[in-house]
């Protein structure tokens, strides 16, 4: 499993019927993926990696791991 920050998402997805269903991933969370997910681009010599919503795996949305287990102690 991999972990990335979100940079940018787009609008959501449009069923059949025309309706936008918007995103649960927003810019700034931290998601986790698989090790074989997404489709990886170079622009402007910056490498990034485009993933599906359906390939989130889960979004972490506030403090890592570390600073949750600071604030509990």
């Amino acid at each position: 499993m991999k972990a990335n920050k979100v940079l940018a998402v787009g609008d959501g997805r449009i069923t059949e019927d025309g309706t936008r269903i918007p995103l649960d991933v927003a810019a700034g969370n931290l998601i986790l993926f698989g090790k074989y997910s997404g489709q990886e681009i170079k622009l402007d010599g910056m490498e990034y990696l485009i993933v599906k919503e359906d390939e989130v795996l889960a979004v972490i949305n506030d403090a890592s791991p570390t600073q949750k287990a600071e604030k509990k102690s």
